[in-house]
């Protein structure tokens, strides 16, 4: 399969969301009190403290792949722009 350099791009730039939303969504879970069965860090995370950090590495981990494979399919397109065409031979 064969990308385009926009849809490479696009790739990244999902990518790079993905590393930017998530981590600091994470935060802002970690410091919600229903993450927490008592004091906020010192007692038994909840279910919904789990849900969340399955969410975000799942998020995270697909963001890394989406944005490998459009850097993996920017140069691969850079490389076709600077690769010279092979001219037809005469039959």
């Amino acid at each position: 399969m064969i990308l385009t350099r926009g849809w490479s791009l696009f790739l990244v730039v999902v990518g790079v969301f993905n590393w930017v939303i998530w981590p600091r969504f994470s935060v802002a879970v970690w410091q919600d009190r229903r993450a927490w069965s008592g004091a906020v860090g010192h007692s038994s995370p909840t279910s919904f403290l789990l849900v969340h950090a399955v969410l975000v590495i799942t998020a995270v981990i697909l963001g890394t792949i989406v944005g490998v494979l459009g850097i993996r399919g920017y140069l691969a397109s850079r490389r076709r722009v600077a690769a010279p065409r092979n001219v037809a031979e005469p039959v």
